[in-house]
């Protein structure tokens, strides 16, 4: 290579060795350089060759974007301004059993929407009709409850919602009192008083922490619930001074299709490694990057 030029490879996962952190492929792509920069945190959370394998060879670094990203999710989560409030949403507690169990020791409030927030109204003795639910984890949900009862975090649950015969029926869906739902309806969406009642908590946090949709968002009027909290957010961070910060594929999609990406205080676009991250679990990118600066300042 010449002096100003830049070599850019194929796509690594090509390579079979890349997922399995082949060591001879590490040295490999570490002959290409003298230095290695990690500015991909959606990737840290793997420990494939290019993430942790040419760490371990090379004097590696953060990239500018990924340390904006590490400080922004550490300030939130780790050192935020109180109260935090955390939105959760997505189809199932079954796939986010970690985060919860995490941001219970963490946040002093907990807002669940989406089908999640089913299983919980659910193991609570709600009559969720055909909704989604996963009804063998009523056990589990009823754990968490308790859990953050214990760690002093209230979980808030929805008071009513947005009510069809399926996700094809929003012309005839109607807004229904978490009481009152029909064992023929599914809860596709928060209803308008659990945004009231969602909001008023919101406007007295000083942090919010969001990750998933609270309703079927790709099917409006579904989606309803989802913007007006985005927007109730959006305008807190504006007006209260509030640090919001987002993340999650769908939670991006969302705040994209309503206009307010640019609108929150950081948005991630990372999935994975940005709920494992919430989860507190160590990321062995991050952890590779500690490990090069150890070594460095050993030397």
């Amino acid at each position: 290579m010449q002096n100003g030029e830049v070599l850019i490879l194929e796509n690594l996962r090509f390579h079979a060795e890349e997922e399995t952190n082949d060591k001879n492929f590490s040295k490999e792509l570490a002959a290409l350089a003298d230095y290695y920069v990690n500015d991909a945190f959606s990737c840290s959370h793997r420990a494939h060759a290019s993430i942790t394998g040419v760490a371990e060879i090379l004097p590696s670094f953060a990239g500018l974007q990924l340390e904006t990203e590490i400080d922004s999710l550490t300030k939130a989560l780790f050192s935020p301004e109180r109260p935090l409030g955390a939105i959760v949403g997505g189809s199932k507690i079954s796939s986010k059993i970690d985060l919860l169990y995490s941001l219970t020791e963490k946040a002093d409030y907990i807002f669940i929407g989406g089908g999640m927030a089913n299983t919980f109204l659910y193991a609570k003795g709600f009559n969720v009709g055909t909704s989604l639910c996963e009804k063998d984890l009523k056990k589990k949900a009823l754990e968490i409850l308790k859990h953050a009862e214990e760690k002093g975090s209230k979980i808030i649950l929805p008071v009513d919602a947005a009510v069809a015969d399926s996700l094809g029926q929003g012309k005839n869906s109607e807004i229904l009192n978490i009481e009152k739902i029909p064992s023929g309806k599914m809860i596709l969406d928060i209803g308008t008083q659990t945004v009231v009642q969602w909001n008023e908590i919101i406007s007295k946090c000083r942090t919010i922490i969001w990750n998933g949709p609270v309703g079927a968002f790709e099917h409006p009027p579904f989606d309803n619930g989802s913007v007006a909290l985005a927007r109730s957010v959006a305008y807190f961070t504006s007006n209260n001074n509030l640090n919001s910060v987002a993340g999650g594929g769908d939670t991006v999609a969302l705040l994209v299709a309503s206009g307010l990406r640019d609108s929150f205080s950081y948005i991630s676009t990372a999935g994975g490694a940005f709920l494992e991250w919430l989860e507190g679990k160590n990321l062995p990118g991050i952890q590779a990057l500690i490990d090069s600066a150890a070594k460095r300042c050993a030397a």
